[in-house]
């Protein structure tokens, strides 16, 4: 194992992906481990992304689980590109889609800070409101952000729930998104989850002039685990994609703290959500 290895999020989705053969089989990790020649504990930390899946240990889990050879062969195509996204930190190509996994590092995530500039956040969405705002995109992309808001939902009602601030734009707030009925409700929707302890939810008003972060919407995760480091996905109608090199999220946290500086307090928030739903 590398002397700091860092998981990118590719890698953590393999895990995922090794730890489902696993139990689809119905295997223990002594069972699966034995079979395979592993120890327990390395089986573990593969899936569990504490250490990077050699291309040759995956192959020999594919024909101990004896997973159909396409299947195993584009994993290990994954483990190669993750490696090489780590080592050269290059963009993410189409062999990884980090809207669709976006709801899986939801799960794992303890702190989630988001921007938004033109829209409600994905987890903060009425389904209506969702659907309205993806009219010109495809069936997919409606699923992929459900299934990221019944994910936040889950988290936020255990007994462990996700921390989350958020700053909007005043904008977002009046962007008539699916007809009046639908951004009202959407809009008392908001004002009845910034009432959750774990939430903190400001806006950032029109009167605030420029900010660092016009143009453009973040969701920046934080994970419990060392070897996981905090990743930002970031999203246009062309892209989607995760940023996780030290660097890029250090101006992230910059802008973000910025953001949260020049934006309404959560009180004054409330009241200018308020006054807008009360408009429409």
């Amino acid at each position: 194992m590398p002397k700091d290895f860092r998981a990118t999020a590719l890698e953590r989705a393999i895990g995922r992906t090794l730890s489902r053969w696993r139990d689809d089989r119905s295997f223990s990790l002594l069972e699966a481990g034995n079979r395979v020649g592993f120890s327990s504990a390395k089986l573990s930390m593969m899936e569990n992304a504490m250490q990077p899946s050699a291309a040759v240990d995956i192959m020999a889990l594919g024909y101990v689980y004896r997973v159909p050879a396409p299947e195993w062969q584009f994993v290990t195509s994954q483990a190669q590109h993750a490696a090489d996204l780590r080592a050269h930190q290059q963009p993410q190509t189409a062999i990884f889609d980090p809207a669709e996994d976006l709801p899986l590092l939801i799960a794992d995530a303890t702190r989630l800070r988001m921007f938004a500039s033109e829209t409600v956040p994905t987890v903060f969405q009425l389904s209506a409101y969702t659907t309205a705002t993806v009219r010109w995109d495809d069936q997919a992309k409606v699923v992929q952000l459900l299934r990221a808001r019944e994910t936040w939902v889950t988290r936020s009602s255990s007994d462990d729930p996700i921390a989350v601030e958020a700053v909007l734009s005043e904008a977002v707030l009046r962007q008539l998104v699916g007809g009046s009925r639908v951004l009202k409700a959407q809009l008392l929707h908001l004002m009845e989850v910034s009432e959750q302890p774990n939430i903190s939810l400001q806006i950032m008003p029109y009167s605030a002039g420029a900010h660092p972060s016009m143009g453009g919407s973040i969701t920046w995760l934080s994970f419990p685990h060392r070897q996981h480091n905090d990743v930002v996905y970031t999203e246009t109608f062309l892209r989607r994609e995760y940023v996780e090199s030290h660097k890029q999220v250090e101006q992230v946290s910059e802008r973000f703290s910025a953001l949260q500086t020049l934006a309404l307090n959560e009180g004054d928030s409330l009241e200018l959500i308020a006054e807008v739903a009360a408009m429409i």
